[in-house]
């Protein structure tokens, strides 16, 4: 690196890292999540709003890969930490929820999208129009798990049964969307094989094969580097295989965290950080903001025009609807009760950054125009900045976060096994 490139990279980071966070803390003034004043950062520096001559100035294109990549590590840290921490003796308490709630929220705002695609499809010309009408429904069913981790994190749902049904939901259904679009971009003639898939079995096995060997080096009180860079090696090893495989990295930071989390976990009980988790909290300031405007950099909304307000408002009824009702009636088939079924619905409708990695992925493979491309942008963001204003209202209106989430482990409102 030279050092030109060097003073520009550090440069870059300063402006990034100071105007994300002081239109973070301006957002969450209005009881948005930081992670929305951080992308609104990265679209306010990129070109929809700023001249590409600013822009280059600003971030030079040799520089981008760069934060890239550090951001990149960091919410790969990010996830690892959501995944390390993962109480998994509530999962499986919580098992026939997570289900119910993951097919909910992925089948009923899929359908939703497929039945607005159609009508779409024709002021939208697109190469393959199967291939479109099945991507707009796989776009309109997404949760953005490390967005909606971040989230319940600055609301202090992490530890409630709430929060952590929720975010295996997402997970859940963030998993099944994933493996979706793979198989839409094959469609689309624009990927690999969707079959090397099927390396995720033995990828699986061997990781619960060696998790006593990994619990063993994380329970170690020596802090010794090699323990370290083992440590490191196999989280980086479990985001190749899941970038490799077709899913994204972001899964293969949790499915380590998951396999270094402990097997039950009582009330109040916590465990001493390891290295990685340690290294997590340190950096996730950093480097989770630098991940948020970097995909932020990449919407250009200046194409936008009043043409397409009606698809815009559509896109919104269709987004909103099929996530809110489909989180509240799988909360509901699973018995629970009204005020958290319709907060659990509410969650599970921010998309943020998942839904921008998706659309990218759509536009490189040619299935979205500009113009769709930016209105499902706007749709993105909405749907994320709308949850906390929404969470903050049924406080209002006497819903107790803590006392609700925990009560959600309760047979009476869960249903009985």
């Amino acid at each position: 690196m030279s050092s030109s490139v060097a003073a520009a990279l550090f440069l870059s980071l300063a402006v990034l890292l100071v105007l994300a966070r002081v239109l973070g803390l301006v957002t969450s003034r209005l009881f948005q999540p930081l992670v929305v004043g951080e992308i609104a950062t990265g679209v306010l520096l990129g070109p929809t709003f700023l001249p590409a001559s600013v822009g280059a100035r600003l971030f030079p294109a040799e520089v981008r890969p760069i934060l890239s990549g550090l951001a990149n590590i960091g919410v790969a840290l990010f996830m690892f930490g959501v995944g390390r921490e993962f109480d998994q003796g509530m999962a499986r308490r919580l098992a026939r929820p997570v289900v119910a709630m993951a097919l909910f929220t992925v089948l009923v705002p899929l359908g939703l999208g497929v039945l607005t695609a159609l009508l779409l499809v024709r002021r939208h010309q697109a190469d393959n129009q199967v291939a479109f009408v099945a991507f707009v429904g796989v776009a309109m069913s997404i949760t953005a798990f490390p967005v909606l981790a971040r989230i319940l994190d600055e609301r202090r749902l992490t530890g409630t049964a709430i929060g952590r049904l929720a975010l295996t939901g997402a997970a859940v259904n963030d998993m099944l969307a994933w493996i979706a679009l793979i198989f839409v971009i094959a469609l689309a003639g624009a990927s690999s094989s969707p079959w090397r898939l099927l390396a995720l079995i033995p990828y699986v096995a061997l990781l619960i094969l060696l998790t006593p060997v990994l619990r063993r080096l994380r329970d170690n009180p020596d802090p010794s580097f090699v323990r370290m860079v083992l440590l490191f090696a196999g989280l980086a090893l479990s985001c190749w295989m899941t970038e490799w495989v077709g899913l994204h990295f972001i899964f293969g930071a949790f499915l380590f965290g998951l396999v270094l989390a402990p097997k039950r976990r009582d009330a109040g009980e916590s465990e001493p950080p390891d290295f990685l988790m340690r290294l997590a909290k340190l950096t996730a300031p950093i480097l989770l903001p630098v991940y948020f405007v970097v995909a932020g950099l990449r919407v250009d909304l200046s194409g936008f025009s009043s043409r397409d307000v009606a698809d815009l408002l559509l896109i919104l009824v269709v987004a909103i609807g099929g996530k809110v009702v489909g989180g509240f009636v799988g909360a509901r088939f699973c018995g629970v009760r009204g005020r958290p079924a319709l907060l659990m619905g509410i969650l599970l409708n921010a998309r943020g950054l998942t839904e921008l990695v998706v659309l990218g992925v759509g536009l490189d493979a040619g299935l979205l125009d500009p113009r769709l491309y930016s209105s499902m942008v706007v749709m993105a963001l909405i749907t994320t900045a709308m949850t906390g204003p929404f969470v903050k209202l049924l406080e209002s209106r006497g819903l107790v976060l803590a006392e609700a989430g925990n009560a959600i482990a309760d047979p009476e409102l869960v249903g009985r096994p």
